[in-house]
């Protein structure tokens, strides 16, 4: 509200630092002061900036026998200011990252100790489909599943409770009063279990676990859940092609049981689009283009966000290039997905029919009628 006041409380806490010490000084959200300067403020006489000069002002005449120690967080450390994380000042940069397996285990255990759990549930089995997952999201995990067992008057939390929860999370509320007419609900019924068709049937697109019509959150009207059951750091070109096609799964059964297509394959092509499109600009996967890193905007080395956005650094050739590959990348595995749907037709057939009866299957139920499909070929 008042000019300099901002630079005057940073003075009187470091002064009350001082005369408390040995002491810490813990800075949350440092984005919120710390960001760099310029940009389009105009002058050198900003608020913020004032703040933060002083800031580093205080920092630079830190005696480090004087027992204060400066911690800071942010979310958004690309957008400091370079002069905060030089040598002297905030030099030691400390990533918090998302748990790994182990860390979801011993975060799940904090959370379940006061909750009366059932013998079926395995902490190891939630922590590994829960990958991503960060603290927040495991303890809303656990507060999901309890509130679940209490509306179906359990004395205990079992596994049921925990899938279901982890179903709400990744795909929202079901909506069984939402109405659909019959013929919709037959083509999400083929356009779901082509999907888990193609998953099953390609070893890098990740294990298939279940499969249902019933509508979830705002606008899917039904899904296929594919949960990987290790953690991965890194991903194989055939693995990512494996998902693209897997994507596709759902429109070409779409179009070869029915001849048409509908507006359901929106968010399965946006995902393979950027797959695709990964593949060619960041990792260099694609023959025609080389190893060249071809992605125009900066990314955080903490976040996968953009920073700022920057100029492209190659020819407008190049840019209809990577278009071509990247609409090469999808016609190659919208025909793989074709021919594999093709080929086990009995087995969309019958998976489609046993989706529209139960609304929900297993992924082992489809496996099972794959399998049963296979085995004259495999005998002869």
């Amino acid at each position: 509200m008042f000019v300099g006041v901002g630079a005057a409380r940073v003075r009187d806490l470091f002064e009350q630092a001082k005369t408390k010490a040995p002491c810490i000084i813990f800075i949350d959200e440092l984005d919120a002061l710390g960001k760099a300067r310029g940009g389009m403020t105009v002058g050198g006489h900003d608020e913020r900036e004032q703040t933060l000069n002083q800031l580093l002002v205080e920092m630079d005449g830190f005696d480090p026998k004087a027992g204060v120690i400066l911690l800071a967080a942010t979310n958004r450390p690309e957008i400091l200011d370079p002069a905060l994380l030089r040598p002297g000042r905030f030099d030691r940069q400390i990533l918090v990252d998302r748990p790994d397996k182990k860390g979801r285990e011993d975060i799940l255990k904090v959370h379940i100790k006061n909750i009366k759990l059932a013998e079926n549930v395995d902490v190891p089995e939630i922590a590994a489909m829960t990958a991503g997952f960060a603290g927040a999201d495991l303890a809303n995990l656990v507060n999901e599943a309890t509130l679940l067992a209490v509306r179906r008057g359990k004395d205990e939390v079992d596994a049921d409770e925990f899938r279901e929860a982890f179903e709400r999370i990744v795909a929202g509320l079901e909506k069984k009063n939402r109405l659909i007419n019959e013929d919709e609900r037959r083509i999400v019924a083929y356009h779901e279990t082509g999907h888990a068709l193609v998953g099953l049937s390609l070893p890098g697109a990740g294990p298939v676990q279940k499969i249902t019509i019933v509508p979830r959150g705002v606008a899917a009207l039904g899904y296929t859940l594919n949960v990987p059951t290790e953690e991965r750091f890194l991903m194989r070109k055939s693995e990512l092609l494996d998902k693209i096609a897997m994507s596709l799964g759902g429109r070409a059964a779409e179009e070869i049981v029915f001849g048409d297509v509908s507006t359901g394959a929106h968010n399965d092509l946006s995902k393979a689009t950027e797959i695709a499109r990964t593949m060619v600009t960041q990792y260099g996967m694609d023959d025609a283009l080389g190893q060249v890193y071809l992605e125009a905007g900066g990314r955080s080395p903490y976040l996968n966000t953009p920073v700022f956005p920057e100029e492209k650094k190659y020819s407008d050739e190049t840019s209809r290039d990577i278009d071509k590959a990247v609409r090469r990348i999808l016609d190659e595995q919208y025909t793989r997905a074709r021919d594999i749907i093709n080929k086990r037709r009995q087995a969309l057939e019958e998976g489609a029919q046993l989706l529209l009866k139960k609304e929900k299957i297993e992924g082992k139920e489809l496996k099972v009628i794959l399998d049963k499909e296979t085995l004259p070929d495999s005998s002869a």
